[in-house]
């Protein structure tokens, strides 16, 4: 009798041992998984990205980021640094012009019918038939010409401002698909960021390098000359479209946030918030002239 309690004992024992033991293992593959799924959202997918539309971009500094964005209006020749690491974006403005540009005189007036008074520029109608080809001969091509492989495409939602139906909203939707056809029709191998433009991805996400948006965390105010803080709201409705960015289209998102370059914490604690997200980040100052803060390990 004794020694089969003694059996049941080593039985219980050895039953007990087992089912901890299974129980620390389960624990520790979760905590794995939760590590794992941290990393995975610490580190986002997606080339660094800096954006910089100062004069004489520093090169050296720049060559750390695998896209540099640059205004080619600064007189900048990507022909010059064939070598050098990052692959070299003009930044283009679809939905808006401004005077300075070469090609404002040839654009006719009815092609004009908005303002956006903050940046002194006229909104484009997107419904204008031979604006797409205008666009890729006298906007893109003189660009490629100059050796940019990469285009950014800002101003994807400046239409707005000037329909105010959706059958007109949805008239300028569809124009500007055509613009963005157009320059992939020409230029297939071109890569092309696109700076929101949330409403056409459904029909145009497969011809993206990368989605692109700005102030996740923090923002500038052109008009009052000042740094905000992102309101919760604003926050969550940008981390809803990244978050169909990435699971639905498979793309890159990038975060274009910005801090007064005169607050060293600043930069980093806001790359690094928007990394936590998954996305990519850059931290720049509000005209873009200096080298900013982009995923770790990056300036």
């Amino acid at each position: 009798m004794a020694q089969h309690d003694d059996d049941r004992r080593f039985s219980l024992r050895h039953l007990l041992g087992l089912v901890s033991r299974f129980a620390r293992m389960a624990a520790f593959g979760a905590l794995a998984s939760v590590a794992h799924a941290q990393d995975a959202v610490s580190t986002p997918a997606g080339p660094s990205i800096a954006l910089f539309y100062g004069a004489n971009p520093p090169i050296d500094e720049l060559a750390r980021f695998d896209v540099v964005v640059v205004e080619p209006d600064a007189r900048f020749d990507p022909r010059a640094h064939p070598k050098t690491h990052p692959a070299w974006f003009a930044y283009v403005s679809v939905g808006e012009v401004n005077p300075h540009r070469s090609y404002f005189s040839a654009m006719p007036r009815t092609w004009l019918p908005g303002v956006n008074e903050a940046w002194a520029s006229h909104v484009v109608d997107q419904t204008a038939p031979e604006w797409p080809a205008f666009f890729v001969d006298k906007v893109i091509a003189p660009l490629w010409k100059k050796g940019y492989r990469g285009f950014f495409l800002d101003t994807l939602d400046s239409y707005q401002l000037i329909a105010k139906t959706d059958t007109a909203r949805a008239a300028q939707e569809a124009g500007m698909i055509r613009v963005i056809r157009a320059i992939k029709s020409r230029y297939p191998k071109a890569r092309l960021i696109f700076n929101r433009g949330f409403e056409i991805l459904p029909q145009v996400h497969d011809l993206a390098y990368v989605v692109a948006f700005e102030s996740l965390y923090r923002g500038w105010d052109a008009s009052k000359q000042a740094y905000t803080e992102v309101p919760q709201a604003d926050r969550d409705w940008l981390l809803g479209k990244a978050a169909t960015i990435r699971e639905q289209y498979r793309l890159p998102v990038l975060s274009i946030d910005y801090c007064d370059p005169a607050d060293t914490a600043c930069g980093p604690a806001t790359a690094a918030r928007i990394a936590s997200d998954g996305i990519v980040p850059y931290v720049t100052d509000g005209d873009l002239a200096t080298v900013g803060v982009g995923p770790a390990g990056q300036p």
